[in-house]
């Protein structure tokens, strides 16, 4: 049976989160990571946060729910009543539930789940099953 090390997990959750404040930050990046990069980080924060909650199911699993959880985030974007945009209004609101939608959010929400993905992929093969 598969199962992912939480420890690892939570570190690689830090790290991803640090490199995706540092990319909204830092204005030496070219224009197109500034743009396209922190939401490929949350997604792929997002795959790390579904593998350390998860952590004994399939790495197609944690694909899938991340890929769920994600889309639901942004779609939610569309709403905007008093209540959820008061929450948007704080900084980890913001964070975590966005402003507007967007559909290239959704691409980069992929290509960062994508990416976690063939990472799980490939340290659950090299470790023989165990990250």
């Amino acid at each position: 049976m598969n199962k992912r090390n939480r420890h690892v997990y939570f570190i690689l959750i830090i790290i991803v989160v640090i490199m995706g404040l540092m990319s909204r930050k830092l204005d030496s990046i070219p224009p197109f990571l500034k743009t396209y990069l922190p939401d490929t980080l949350w997604g792929l924060m997002v795959f790390f946060l579904m593998g350390f909650i998860f952590n004994k199911y399939s790495t197609l699993k944690i694909t899938i729910y991340s890929l769920i959880f994600s889309y639901c985030i942004e779609i939610s974007q569309l709403y905007h009543g008093e209540f959820i945009d008061s929450i948007r209004g704080t900084t980890l609101g913001g964070l975590v539930l966005g402003f507007g939608f967007l559909w290239s959010d959704l691409i980069c929400y992929s290509v960062g789940i994508l990416i976690g993905y063939l990472l799980d992929k490939y340290y659950m093969y090299k470790r023989g099953g165990k990250i």
